[in-house]
């Protein structure tokens, strides 16, 4: 080989192989953004990835983990081996125990060419040293080798990858189930109640199924991709803890992926609510009131969410209507929308108020649902005063 030929050799496979590692990385920020990491992993306020964000439920409270590359306080001295042992086993690199609010029961279908690309990923962020706050759990939830049994009872290795592209989105990295399908007393998902519905730090995630009233049946294919897109359509506009992840992970996916979870979403079988009684007639006329005083001034104009056949308001747990009502709420945040509106908070509507007007929203314009009676309204209210920030 000629000596002038073999510098141009080793240029090329050095191009090639700066290449390759830009592939890697951006296939893992486009894993990142499927995955959700950013919301879950990012304090109010904090740098982002670097952890401290407070996971509640009825142990207690649980900080997620930083996982910038900072070598004390992050995944700096990981290698790729022990990530992927993270993702698959719930097992940090130092042997301990990790809790299900890292949804490793989700990752387990996640092949190791993208756990690499993802790994690879979070290596090229910003080291940010940061330490979480303690969890601060109840008896016996805070003995996390108690995590191995209950590895042994839900975490399943065995089940492949689906093939439907929907499929493995919504039942792996992006976790939906997370947060839409109910839990047992281990806070387990419930067997053959997938994507029905769940109460998770004072949000109510709705039913996802194709039921008529308060999951997806009247939803197009097209209108999901919107709402995962901008967060919101004509049945409604995103609200809580959803907000967050269209604006930090759908928003930032691709067409084709979201047109992929939407075909899922279409095909699941409906779950139906029971059918809600009638609200009484002094229950109506005392939650119009509330309605005509407070409301009607934004949500009788147009450019405001639509209630009537609004999938939230038509939920079978009215919780995350009345926390709209108490805290307001503002529309999603992504480039490229318009600007959207912004919700007072009401706070001094008293317990029975909130309950009849979320009653009346919930029974008017061929809406249904059920009652609201002013002690869920008063639970919620003490519920989200005793919530860390």
């Amino acid at each position: 080989m000629p000596r002038a030929i073999l510098p141009a050799l080793i240029l090329l496979l050095g191009l090639s192989t700066a290449a390759q590692a830009d592939d890697t990385v951006a296939r893992g920020r486009a894993l990142a953004a499927e995955g959700d990491c950013v919301v879950c992993h990012t304090r109010v306020q904090g740098p982002q990835f670097a952890g401290g964000f407070p996971l509640h439920a009825t142990p207690g409270t649980v900080y997620s983990s930083n996982i910038t590359p900072d070598p004390e306080t992050g995944i700096g001295k990981w290698n790729a081996e022990q990530f992927y042992r993270a993702l698959h086993e719930g097992i940090a690199a130092d042997g301990r125990h990790l809790y299900p609010a890292f949804p490793y029961v989700y990752f387990t279908t996640i092949s190791r060419t993208d756990s690499d690309a993802l790994f690879a990923y979070l290596k090229t962020l910003k080291p940010v040293r940061y330490r979480p706050p303690p969890n601060a759990l109840i008896f016996p939830a805070n003995i996390r080798f108690g995590m191995a049994f209950w590895n042994a009872l839900y975490l399943d290795h065995g089940t492949p990858a689906p093939k439907d592209r929907g499929a493995a989105l919504v039942n792996g990295i992006s976790h939906c189930g997370g947060c839409h399908t109910p839990k047992n007393l281990l806070f387990a998902d419930k067997s053959g109640r997938l994507l029905q519905g769940e109460y998770v730090d004072n949000w109510y995630a709705p039913n996802l199924t194709g039921s008529k009233r308060d999951g997806l049946d009247g939803w197009t294919a097209a209108e999901i991709v919107q709402y995962l897109k901008t967060g919101g359509n004509a049945h409604g506009a995103a609200a809580g803890s959803m907000k967050d992840v269209i604006e930090k992970s759908t928003s930032a996916m691709s067409d084709g992926d979201l047109l992929a979870i939407a075909a899922y979403l279409k095909s699941l079988k409906p779950a139906e609510p029971p059918a809600p009684h009638a609200p009484g007639d002094a229950a109506m006329a005392d939650g119009q009131a509330v309605f005509a005083e407070r409301c009607a001034v934004c949500h009788t104009q147009p450019g405001y969410p639509k209630l009537a056949g609004n999938t939230m308001v038509q939920s079978r747990d009215p919780r995350t209507v009345l926390r709209v009502i108490l805290q307001g709420a503002e529309s999603v945040k992504v480039a490229g929308s318009p600007a959207g509106y912004s919700m007072p908070a009401f706070p001094v509507l008293r317990d029975a108020e909130l309950a009849d007007v979320a009653t009346y929203i919930r029974n008017s314009w061929g809406n249904r649902a059920g009652l609201v009676s002013p002690r869920v309204a008063k639970t919620l209210r003490k519920a989200l005063k005793a919530a860390p920030d």
